[in-house]
C-alpha cells in the first residue's frame, strides 16, 4: 500500500518516455511506481488532468524581505504549482547566510541557488531605485563567493554573473570573467544574464562553456540572440553545438514575440522554460511559470516539450538527476495541472499580445510525497 496515489491523469515524463493515463504513486517521500491500478492510502483522482515530475522554475527571486525584488517562495510555489524554485543571483556572499536562515529553510518548496559573485547579489533593483550590481568591480567578491559556495553545495548549484549597460555599465564584460574563475574554480556551471550592449551578445555568449545557462535566450532588440534579417546569430549556434543551454528567462524585459518567432521558427527552442519572476514582473507581463509556459504552447511548441523544459531540462541544468522524474526513488514531487479550453491575451515586455484559446491552469502538486493544494 502506498502513500499517495494520484490516479487516472495523463502522465508526462518525458524523462522516461511517458505520455499515457496512468497512476503515479508515492511512498516514504519518494516516487513509488508509475502504472495502472495502485493502490494508496490517499488517493486523488486526476482524470482529464495533466500530472508531471515537479515543475522546476529555473529562474526564480524568492529572496522576500531580504531584496527589494524578492517574493514569497511558498506562495508562488503554490500559485504555478512548481515544486523547485531556483533563485538566480538574488542573494551574494555578503547576504547568503540571510536567505538560506530566513526563506530557504523554512520554505515547504524546495529553493536552489545560483550564488551571486557580487557581494550583496542583486540589491537594488526597484521602480525608483536600480543601480547594476556589476557596474562597481569593487562588490566582485571572487574569494567570498567560492567560499560560501563550498559551504553549502545541498542549495547553490551554481554561479550567476550580470552584464549588460544596466547591470555593469563601464565594466562591460569584465564582470564575466570573475564569474566564470570562480564558477571554474567552484567546479560550478554559470547562469549569464545579459541585457543591453556592451558587451554584445555574441561576445558575451562566446565565453560560455559546456553546462552554463545563457538566460534571457529571447530577449527583444536591442543586443537580441537574432540580427537584423532575423537569423540566429552565429555565436549562438556555437554555443548551443559546444553544450550551451539557453533557458526563457522572461521577466520584466527579457521575452519579445519577435526574437521568439524568429529563433524557433529557424528550429531554435529554448533548452528550458523559466518565469524569472520577481516583485515587478508577478502582475506582468511575466506573471508566472504556467502563464510562460502557455506561451511556448502558443508558439508551436508541444505539451510534452514543454514539460521536457520544465523538468528534466531543468533538472539537467541543475545536475540534480533526482528532480524532473518520475523515475522510483526520485524525490516524491509532482505537478497537476488543466489545459482549460479558455481564452487568453498572452503579453511580452513590450506590450506586444498574442490570443491563445487555451491556458494551463493549477490544480495541486505533491511535495515530499504529500498532496498540496493550489
Amino acid at each position: 500500500m502506498h502513500d499517495l496515489v494520484l490516479r487516472g491523469g495523463r502522465v508526462i515524463d518525458p524523462s522516461q518516455g511517458i505520455d499515457r493515463v496512468a497512476d503515479v504513486a508515492f511512498a516514504g517521500g519518494r516516487v513509488a511506481a508509475v502504472g495502472e491500478g495502485l493502490k494508496g492510502a490517499e488517493r486523488r483522482d486526476a482524470a482529464g488532468l495533466i500530472v508531471t515530475p515537479g515543475l522546476i522554475d529555473l529562474h526564480t527571486h524568492v529572496y522576500w524581505g531580504g531584496t527589494s525584488l524578492g517574493i514569497d517562495a511558498d506562495a508562488y510555489g503554490r500559485s504555478t504549482v512548481a515544486t523547485t524554485l531556483v533563485d538566480t543571483g538574488s542573494s551574494g556572499p555578503g547576504n547568503y547566510a540571510g536567505f538560506r536562515a530566513h526563506v530557504i529553510e523554512r520554505a515547504r518548496v524546495r529553493i536552489l541557488v545560483y550564488l551571486h559573485v557580487s557581494f550583496a547579489g542583486i540589491f537594488a533593483f526597484s521602480p525608483r531605485i536600480n543601480i547594476g550590481e556589476s557596474s562597481d568591480m569593487r562588490l566582485m567578491a571572487a574569494r567570498e563567493a567560492l567560499a560560501v559556495a563550498e559551504s553549502d553545495r545541498d542549495h547553490i548549484i551554481g554561479i550567476k554573473v550580470r552584464v549588460g549597460r544596466n547591470s555593469s555599465g563601464d565594466n562591460g564584460i569584465a564582470p564575466l570573467h570573475v564569474g566564470l574563475d570562480l564558477a571554474d574554480r567552484a567546479g560550478l556551471p554559470l547562469m549569464l544574464h545579459i541585457d543591453e550592449a556592451p558587451p554584445s551578445y555574441s561576445e558575451a555568449v562566446s565565453m560560455l562553456r559546456p553546462g552554463d545557462v545563457l538566460t534571457h535566450c529571447f530577449r527583444p532588440y536591442p543586443n537580441a540572440m537574432v540580427d537584423s534579417s532575423g537569423r540566429v546569430r552565429e555565436a549562438v549556434l556555437a554555443a548551443r553545438a559546444r553544450g550551451v543551454l539557453f533557458d526563457v528567462g522572461h521577466g520584466m524585459g527579457s521575452f519579445g514575440w519577435d526574437s521568439a518567432r524568429a529563433a524557433v521558427g529557424q528550429g531554435f527552442w529554448p533548452d528550458t522554460i523559466s518565469s524569472d519572476v520577481h516583485a515587478m514582473c508577478i502582475q506582468g507581463p511575466a506573471w508566472d511559470l504556467l502563464r510562460t509556459m502557455t506561451k511556448f504552447l502558443a508558439l508551436g511548441m508541444d505539451l510534452p516539450e514543454v514539460v521536457r523544459a520544465t523538468t528534466v531540462n531543468a533538472a539537467r541544468a541543475l545536475r540534480r538527476p533526482e528532480l524532473g522524474t518520475f523515475a522510483p526513488g526520485a524525490a516524491g514531487d509532482a505537478s497537476v495541472v488543466a489545459v482549460e479550453d479558455r481564452p487568453i491575451t498572452l503579453e511580452d515586455v513590450l506590450g506586444g499580445t498574442v490570443e491563445h484559446p487555451q491556458r494551463l491552469i493549477a490544480r495541486g502538486m505533491v511535495l515530499g510525497g504529500a498532496w498540496v493544494e493550489p
